[in-house]
């Protein structure tokens, strides 16, 4: 983000900022466990061989996984603070981006680490087709806005031409064709040019923030008072705090002999479901009734597999010519677990079958005869492994300040785009407080590590891909009594 062109926004912008405190000096660099004594580097460093390789206490396979959470030590850290801090960033989606540039606010320097192949973003995924020029949201759909402080942030996308209200007709759809507008308030907003300009906007003219993708960190080692990251063997640098802001499996697996049993007992009691999204790109318009689809973004309503379409061709481009256009649509959550496969490597006979039988379902939904659904000129499936939290605590981020470690995303408040934002501002904070304190008092900066979860209720495809409809939602319950608990 251009920091310096955003006056307006000031410290306001990510919470309300402390006037920044300089760092003191460190003091003898150690770390405490309660199991053993630090580690001494090595005078002849080598790569470990099955003969030097010391052996972990616990097992590295996924049934130890759940064993090695419950049963690690905790990491103390009782070394001062480096003079110059620097803050690992695990995961580039709106929580771990909004995390780094609060914490620029507050004079900290971080490093981003993503896996994105295509950029950073996470869920806010735009996928571009060429040369078709075919356009899909595959994750985001829409956000609203409910908060001021990240009110502020979507005022800067306005003035920057990056977002606009949305204006197209959503509402819900019902097995058969039947179609019900939602009211148009609050304002549905979407990126000009899809969702993923919106997480670059967040790195323009930055200063402290360095970011490595693609890049999956594999290992998490405390040694010597610092956090020491590596990737697959490779190591990515030492830290003095890190963030996951990230979940699902891989985040599991990251902590499960990190030295965070708290930490990682939390993320093991978050519960999550998978979504598939279908993207497919038509000639014309879909047919509908007597007519044509009229409707830019629907609920779906008594289908077994899709839960979720919009056209992003009208959303995006506003076309009213004769196509292509560029639908999303998404399954049921039911419709993802009864079908799930890895997602970094899907069968390629699931994929054709999970591809026919949510045309089947858009066709049903639709109520057009069977085998009447036009043929789509291109189509791609795609497993959101970890799409929809299934409770949450409820909090907007979790802070270990012994092992100077903390959780942050959408799924710890609501599971939205103004969610994330909200948990990365609030985690950069608990940071920033805690290193411009140089580690006094830990435990008045422990935040989340004992809360409970409560269970999510609501519609299937819940929080996940749009942001902020549960307004709209309310708002048609008390026109057409359609429910959702949220």
């Amino acid at each position: 983000m251009a920091l310096s062109a955003l006056p307006n926004l000031s410290s306001s912008f990510l919470f309300h900022l402390k006037t920044q405190k300089s760092f003191k000096p460190p003091k003898p660099i150690t770390i405490t466990c309660s199991s053993q004594e630090p580690k001494k580097p090595s005078k002849n460093p080598q790569r470990p061989t099955s003969r030097n390789r010391k052996r972990t206490p616990y097992g590295t396979s996924r049934r130890s996984i759940l064993k090695k959470t419950f049963t690690q030590e905790q990491v103390k850290f009782t070394a001062g603070v480096s003079a110059d801090p620097h803050v690992g960033i695990i995961g580039g989606g709106m929580a771990g981006l909004l995390c780094a540039l609060s914490l620029e606010k507050r004079g900290v320097k971080s490093t981003v680490f993503d896996t994105g192949m295509h950029g950073l973003g996470g869920r806010m995924g735009t996928r571009v087709i060429d040369p078709q020029q075919l356009i899909f949201d595959h994750a985001a759909q829409f956000f609203t806005v409910s908060d001021s402080r990240f009110s502020k942030l979507v005022d800067y996308w306005l003035e920057k031409g990056l977002v606009r209200e949305w204006q197209g007709l959503v509402g819900q759809l019902e097995l058969g064709g039947r179609f019900v507008p939602f009211p148009s308030s609050p304002p549905r907003f979407i990126g000009v040019n899809g969702m993923r300009p919106l997480a670059d906007s967040l790195l323009v003219q930055i200063s402290m923030v360095n970011v490595v993708r693609p890049c999956c960190i594999s290992k998490l080692e405390p040694f010597n008072g610092m956090w020491h990251l590596s990737e697959n063997g490779k190591p990515r640098g030492e830290f003095d705090a890190i963030v996951i802001a990230h979940n699902g499996k891989c985040a599991n697996r990251l902590l499960a002999s990190s030295g965070l049993p708290l930490i990682a007992r939390q993320m093991k009691r978050l519960g999550l479901s998978s979504i598939w999204a279908l993207l497919a790109a038509f000639e014309h318009h879909l047919p509908m009734g007597d007519g044509n689809v009229t409707f830019q973004g629907a609920f779906i309503e008594g289908v077994d597999s899709v839960s979720w379409m919009a056209n992003n061709s009208l959303k995006l481009l506003g076309s009213q010519g004769n196509g292509p256009h560029c639908w999303t649509f998404f399954s049921t959550a039911v419709y993802g677990k009864q079908n799930k496969v890895p997602q970094e490597n899907i069968p390629s006979q699931t994929a054709e079958k999970v591809k026919t039988s949510m045309l089947e379902g858009v066709e049903a939904a639709l109520g057009l005869p069977k085998g009447s659904l036009p043929r789509p000129i291109y189509s791609r499936v795609q497993l959101w492994g970890a799409a929809l939290p299934t409770n949450t605590p409820g909090i907007p981020c979790i802070f270990d300040p012994h092992g100077r470690a903390g959780i942050c995303g959408d799924w710890l408040l609501r599971s939205n785009l103004e969610s994330a934002a909200l948990s990365g501002m609030a985690l950069a904070n608990h940071i920033a407080d805690y290193l411009q304190s140089d580690g006094a008092c830990p435990e008045e900066l422990a935040v989340g590590l004992e809360k409970e979860f409560e269970a999510i209720e609501g519609h299937d495809i819940g929080q996940f891909a749009l942001a902020g409809v549960e307004s709209s939602l309310k708002q048609h319950n008390e026109m057409s009594a359609f429910q959702l608990a949220t």
